[in-house]
């Protein structure tokens, strides 16, 4: 019974021994738990604070309009407290932020009553121009003004009293500055030129001086101020434009043929155009050309530049002949440049403008170079009668024996007797004999003009047998 009590007692005793671990079990679990518990909540919290922290820091470098009126308002508090190029620096350091940070607001609608974008740009604008008016002065802004007076001094056409009012004015800069800079920068010379050169030198000086913007503010802005009063006295100082046209001409002695005597026209340079001429001097009429505008001047200087065929006027009427001036072209018919031909014979290619073409042709046929034989010869063929006629008669001025055949087919063939005309005297002006002959067989012809120049040029034959040579290559 015994060992049955004792093994029945047994598992009592292990049935008594487990709630008790149990319970042990039991009462630490619990507190695991709530340690658990405890770390989620602290790493939950933990991970709020981090997120608000990041938003927090979101929200304060976010830029709004608010927040960049706040910021250019400090700004511009330390400008105004700025003393050094180095202050300024940072100030503008700062201000490129700011601009930064503007150009990340969105833009206004087109239609939109406000735009703080645009406001705050337009703000940065006004800042940033504070900030470069605060800057200097520097040595180099000096250098500067004083080779844009040199510049100016060698650009600008001075009258002779003007040459020494400049010298002048140079001269009281170059002491000034050097009073300043406690250097010796020497004179302006005797000349403007003289003087330009001068203040490159002093230019260079200033720049080698080593003035520093924060230390040596006074001297350079004292130099500025000299530099004010050098370009002071440089508009002061008498310039060939301010005087008026007549005053231009009598500085140049344009009056000074006049006496009471020979000053018979009105206006009196009209007088002194005439007076040239008949001294056959184109330069005054040349001057006159170029000074004055009225068509009435222009004609009357043209017409005496025409009758003087004065090679000195050839640059002045190829300007008029390129826009295609009538006037002018007959002037370089009398100049007899071939140069002109150039400009000339394209004037003369297809039916476009027929008055224009017989005034070339003359002019052609007047500068009488050979070149222009073959562009000539082609208007031979022209619808109109009169250019037909004006390049015959071209051919017979320039002379070249390869224009007889052409000339003798048109004093066959031609409808026109004013043209068939035309190219039996232009047979003449050439004057070989083969050119002769092809003219004098047309003495019995049915025009009275064709017939007087055939008998010419028999007459012509008979006198001598050719008023010409004839190359002996010539066809």
């Amino acid at each position: 019974m015994s060992n049955g009590d004792d093994e029945a007692d047994a598992p009592a005793e292990e049935s008594e021994e487990r709630p008790d671990e149990e319970r042990e079990d039991a009462e630490a679990t619990p507190t695991d738990e709530a340690g658990e518990s405890e770390e989620a909540d602290e790493a939950g919290e933990s991970d709020e604070s981090d997120e608000e922290t990041d938003a927090d820091a979101a929200e304060a470098t976010e830029a709004t309009p608010e927040s960049l009126d706040e910021r250019l308002d400090a700004i511009e508090a330390d400008l105004d407290g700025a003393e050094t190029e180095s202050d300024l620096d940072a100030v503008e350091s700062d201000l490129d932020a700011v601009e930064s940070d503007v150009e990340t607001l969105p833009e206004a609608e087109e239609d939109a009553e406000e735009d703080p974008r645009g406001d705050l740009e337009a703000r940065v604008g006004d800042v940033r121009s504070a900030i470069e008016d605060q800057r200097g002065p520097y040595a180099s802004d000096v250098a500067e003004g004083i080779r844009e007076s040199a510049g100016r001094i060698r650009d600008t056409r001075w009258t002779e009293r003007g040459d020494d009012e400049v010298v002048a004015a140079v001269d009281a800069f170059l002491d000034d500055a050097g009073e300043i800079l406690g250097e010796d920068l020497g004179d302006a010379g005797r000349s403007p030129e003289a003087a330009a050169d001068a203040l490159d030198s002093a230019a260079e000086t200033v720049e080698n001086a080593g003035l520093d913007p924060d230390e040596d503010g006074e001297p350079i802005a004292a130099l500025l101020e000299a530099v004010d009063g050098l370009e002071t006295g440089l508009d002061e100082a008498q310039e060939w434009d301010d005087l008026t046209v007549v005053q231009k001409l009598d500085y140049q002695g344009f009056y000074d043929v006049l006496t009471p005597m020979n000053r018979k026209d009105f206006p009196p340079e009209l007088s002194v155009v005439r007076i040239a001429e008949a001294e056959r001097d184109p330069e005054p009429i040349l001057l006159a050309f170029e000074t004055f505008d009225s068509d009435f001047m222009q004609e009357n200087c043209i017409d005496a530049l025409r009758r003087l065929g004065a090679p000195e006027a050839y640059d002045a009427m190829m300007q008029l002949a390129n826009r295609r001036d009538q006037d002018a072209i007959r002037v370089l018919g009398k100049i007899g440049n071939p140069d002109a031909l150039e400009t000339l014979l394209p004037y003369i290619e297809g039916d476009a403008n027929p008055p224009l073409q017989r005034v070339v042709l003359k002019t052609v046929g007047e500068i009488g170079d050979e070149s222009a034989t073959q562009t000539v010869a082609d208007r031979l063929v022209a619808d109109d009668p009169e250019i037909r006629s004006g390049a015959a008669r071209a051919l017979g001025m320039i002379g070249d024996t390869r224009a007889i055949e052409p000339l003798s087919d048109v004093l066959e063939d031609d409808d026109s007797d004013a043209v068939r005309a035309s190219a039996a005297w232009a047979l003449n002006q050439i004057g070989t004999e083969r050119a002769l002959e092809a003219a004098s067989e047309h003495a019995d012809d049915r025009s009275y003009i064709v017939q007087v120049e055939a008998e010419r040029a028999a007459e012509a034959l008979d006198e001598g047998g050719s008023t010409g040579a004839e190359p002996e290559a010539a066809a």
